[in-house]
């Protein structure tokens, strides 16, 4: 266990408390409404006259979290196991992101990101890890870089004409409900896939990883969320598809992309259907993946019993593929009160490689904005998620293997469950505090560890 980077953090915590106001990034809104998670597909129908479409635009959030955890049951620890005693860290992160108009329908964004801190056990120890902010990256020292950095198209097609508002990735502007979107550059694959109104950053909503994405989808990205490659997506009125193509990291969770192009790849579609049940929006999403990434099998720790697991899965890598699927819905069932759901499979037979270990995952939970209690820009969220792996998966890190996120050095297997609950409150336009409790049972799927409880102070400022 380490405390590194403590009082560095607590430093630069403070400093940003102190600058301009700052808030939720647009991509992760205070107040999500359904369908709203993708600006490029929920655009409101223009009212009036055409509204006006600035060259640039810029915004800066700042978000930190801090988390804490009380000592739980152990009897042994590997080296990716969850610290057993006490334990408290935090997280910053500082977002600078610039938008410029080059043509018709044509956007260019880049995103400067620092951050600072740790997660728990420098973040492994838990599949659903309790602080989506924390990377496996963590500095005591404030780290910067691009994160994004990319140019959107977009075609009108036709038919009624909407309007997209100004928010941190997208440019205000006027365009058809019909429409054909390229996006190309350095970004995130969660910008534009696996969406979710009530739960999808952990800026402004649930802040478990199981919470904010299908941890089943092995999703195409470096250490810190991020990768280059080109998305297309075809959008009409009810419904929308999308594909993406990804570059792959040349080691698993690592930083550096894997230049063997034509081999080291990632590629996803999504299908999305809008529809309203009652007049309560509603979405569903269909989401299907392909990697292929120079990957070890689980399969050789069986095959060669006298080898260490990490050294029997070393000789087995090679370029190969590794599939799955997921479900996401979101529905709103009152003014104000939503429901979301996440469902997810993946083959289990490779090595992860970039996101975490969870082979079978599935999420459900609710999100009410506080008008019920006249705390209109208040939400409170419930959830919970399973987290499971494939017998094969379970052998290999019943042998001693590790993973991006798990290996105690042995194994009692167990779903791995957890249930979180938040409450964000509005201070002021734009500055947000959250209180979060996360309850976790057979922590990186192993009954002889845990439960754990874990306790989260959130603050959120944009500007």
């Amino acid at each position: 266990m380490t405390n590194c980077g403590k009082s560095g953090s607590v430093l630069i915590f403070l400093l940003t408390l102190g600058s301009v106001p700052l808030a939720i990034p647009a991509w992760a809104a205070d107040n999500p409404a359904p369908l709203a998670s993708n600006a490029t597909n929920s655009a409101n129908t223009l009212t009036g006259s055409a509204a006006t479409e600035p060259a640039w635009n810029w915004h800066v959030q700042n978000t930190g979290i801090g988390t804490f955890h009380p000592g739980f049951k152990a009897p042994y620890a590997g080296p990716n196991s969850l610290y057993e005693g006490t334990d408290w860290q935090e997280t910053v992160s500082l977002d600078l992101l610039v938008g410029v108009r080059l043509w018709h329908g044509a956007e260019f964004h880049v995103d400067g990101m620092m951050w600072q801190g740790f997660g728990f056990s420098k973040t492994v120890g838990i599949e659903g890890f309790p602080n989506a902010e924390a990377f496996r990256v963590g500095t005591r020292i404030p780290n910067v870089d691009f994160t994004r950095m990319f140019i959107r198209q977009s075609f009108d097609l036709g038919g009624e004409t909407v309007k997209i508002a100004d928010d941190a990735l997208h440019l205000a502007r006027q365009r058809d409900a019909s429409n054909l979107t390229l996006t190309l550059g350095k970004f995130s694959a969660k910008d534009i896939f696996d969406n979710n109104a009530y739960a999808n950053d952990a800026r402004g909503q649930f802040m478990s990883w199981s919470l904010v994405a299908n941890e089943a989808w092995d999703y195409p990205a470096d250490s810190l969320g991020y990768t280059t490659g080109l998305a297309a997506e075809l959008n009409q009125p009810d419904w929308a598809v999308r594909y993406g193509f990804f570059q792959v990291p040349r080691v698993s969770n690592g930083l550096a992309e894997d230049t063997r192009y034509l081999d080291a790849w990632g590629m996803v579609a999504e299908f999305e259907r809008r529809y309203s049940l009652a007049s309560h929006p509603g979405a569903v999403r269909l989401l299907a993946f392909l990697n292929r990434s120079h990957m070890g099998v689980y399969q050789a720790v069986i095959d060669n019993p006298g080898l260490p697991a990490n050294d029997a899965l070393a000789l087995t890598r090679d370029y190969r593929f590794k599939y799955g699927f997921g479900l996401n819905l979101e529905q709103e069932l009152a003014p104000d009160l939503g429901a979301f759901a996440r469902l997810g499979w993946s083959d289990g037979k490779s090595e992860a490689w970039m996101f975490a270990d969870v082979d079978h995952a599935l999420a459900l939970g609710v999100s009410a904005k506080g008008s019920r209690w006249g705390r209109p820009n208040d939400t409170l969220g419930l959830a919970g998620a399973a987290n499971g792996i494939t017998r094969v998966h379970q052998n290999f890190l019943a042998a001693g293997g590790t993973g991006i996120l798990a290996g105690d050095g042995r194994l009692t297997y167990g779903i791995e469950e957890l249930l979180e609950c938040y409450y964000d409150f509005q201070f002021h336009e734009g500055i947000h505090f959250a209180l979060d409790y996360q309850f976790v049972t057979n922590p990186a799927f192993n009954r002889d560890r845990g439960p754990v409880s874990i306790f989260s102070a959130r603050l959120h400022w944009e500007f």
